[in-house]
């Protein structure tokens, strides 16, 4: 009943967490409301205690978003009365920057590494690693296709032992598409290869509350010789440093000092460097001076590539191929999204005792699919399929009965059937009025030929990924 109730919170949490981000807008939640992560819940008396991973973000959404947070949950569920703010407890607190000591101690000592962890994305294991890197964040965890595989040969480059071609090296990508995982990954392939290397691994905003609290303590001296110490500096998320004069100058002079010094640098940002509205035009050309590699949406084949991947944790756990591709198919925003999707429906179907199926993920992920789904008409489909197959717009509709134009006509509407809403009789209706066991019939035949025919296969799987784009 416990884990039950666990998975109940979680899909409140989603819910809530959709609808703060549509009101607070994308920057705002992916910065303070999605590194939030449940807590336990007292029933006795009503508290919900939710943890995020640092003192500095604990406080910030206590002091500007408690009562909006308190306010979503008693509607999301009357048994809470209060929400209680805080960092997790088992998580282990951010050294401090160290002023003193040996500063030729290497980096994969606790006690000399500026520390640090971008909001959200080390994930519920914290840190686990002495320099602040996510095991499970590796090059071989790393799927690539054709949207990522320049950003990770340009990662591995990076990490590589001989000195790299470009420096620095700046990831640019939507939430959730990966520039995260390989930071991470940079950092354990470079300290693989150099073993006694200075890493320094955080996030812009964690970088400037360094920043302040040297300058606050009269220690910039020894902050600067600290900082420029590292062999190599790993900054997520570094749109979060728009508008501070004071820390962009400060950066721009430690990536000077570093690149004189033929070290490493790598960035990590959802916008390109030229879109980083509010930095200075001379830390702007530093940024860009190196590699900027774009990672783009995954499309449909590495979405599934990605979630096939993830099934290896989950052995003998078996999900449906039809799961599998319902999901690459409708779950299209984000990486992590996707996967979180497939975490979420085998922990429901684990939890319950039930198999996973297609009707149980149509089921379990209604928040996830619904905040995906983009509306495609039948229409679109139509148009696209002649498009295709290079036939007039009037045969899908026309009573011609040749086989150049029957199966188009059965594509379309077996796509009209997998990507709508609509039922057969609508489906058949907008097909020049036909009858709905015409569209049962298509719908059928599509899918038997796509498991004997890889020609139709290939056209389906190529027709979704332009309706779908």
């Amino acid at each position: 009943m416990e884990d039950l109730e666990a998975v109940n919170l979680a899909a409140d949490w989603s819910d809530i967490s959709q609808g703060l981000r549509k009101d607070l807008g994308h920057q705002l939640h992916s910065q303070w409301i999605k590194p939030i992560q449940l807590g336990g819940f007292c029933k006795d008396t009503g508290t919900l205690d939710l943890y995020l991973p640092t003192e500095f973000s604990a406080n910030w959404v206590q002091d500007r978003f408690a009562d909006r947070l308190s306010l979503a949950w008693k509607i999301a569920r009357s048994e809470v009365r209060n929400v209680r703010i805080s960092v997790h407890p088992g998580r282990r607190k951010l050294p401090e920057l160290s002023l003193g000591g040996d500063s030729h101690r290497p980096a994969n000592d606790a006690d000399s590494s500026m520390i640090a962890v971008a909001a959200g994305t080390i994930g519920e294991q914290g840190f686990t690693s002495s320099v602040g890197l996510d095991p499970s964040l590796t090059f071989a965890a790393f799927v690539t296709g054709e949207s990522n595989v320049l950003a990770c040969n340009a990662a591995q480059r990076m990490a590589a032992s001989e000195k790299p071609q470009f420096s620095p090296l700046y990831l640019k990508a939507a939430t959730g598409q990966g520039k995260t995982h390989l930071l991470h990954a940079i950092g354990h392939a470079y300290l693989s290869n150099h073993p006694r290397a200075r890493i320094f691994y955080c996030s812009a905003e964690r970088f400037m509350v360094e920043f302040v609290q040297a300058l606050k303590q009269n220690q910039m001296i020894e902050f600067k010789a600290r900082l420029r110490s590292f062999d190599l500096l790993l900054v997520d998320d570094i749109q979060f440093i728009i508008g501070k004069a004071s820390a962009q100058e400060e950066l721009l002079y430690t990536i000077d000092a570093l690149l004189a010094e033929g070290k490493r640098l790598v960035f990590a940002a959802d916008r390109a460097p030229q879109a980083l509205d509010g930095v200075e035009p001379r830390l702007l050309s530093r940024l860009s001076m190196g590699l900027v590699a774009d990672i783009a949406p995954a499309d449909i084949e590495l979405r599934r590539s990605i979630l096939e991947s993830k099934l290896t944790r989950f052995a003998p756990l078996s999900v449906p191929e039809d799961v599998i591709d319902f999901l690459a198919r409708t779950i299209t925003r984000n990486v992590r999204e996707l996967v979180g999707g497939l975490n979420k429906l085998i922990a429901y179907a684990q939890l319950t005792g039930q198999e996973v199926s297609l009707q149980l993920a149509e089921e379990q992920l209604t928040d996830i699919l619904s905040a995906n789904r983009r509306r495609i008409t039948i229409d679109e489909i139509q148009r696209t399929v002649c498009q295709f197959y290079r036939i007039d717009r009037a045969e899908m509709s026309s009573k011609r009965r040749a086989r150049a134009v029957v199966r188009p006509r059965q594509v379309a509407m077996y796509l009209s059937k997998v990507l709508t809403p609509r039922s057969y009789p609508e489906i058949g209706r907008k097909f020049g009025g036909r009858d709905h066991s015409t569209v049962i019939h298509a719908v059928r035949l599509i899918e038997d030929l796509r498991q004997r025919d890889a020609d139709m296969d290939g056209d389906v799987r190529s027709l979704l990924r332009q309706l779908e784009s």
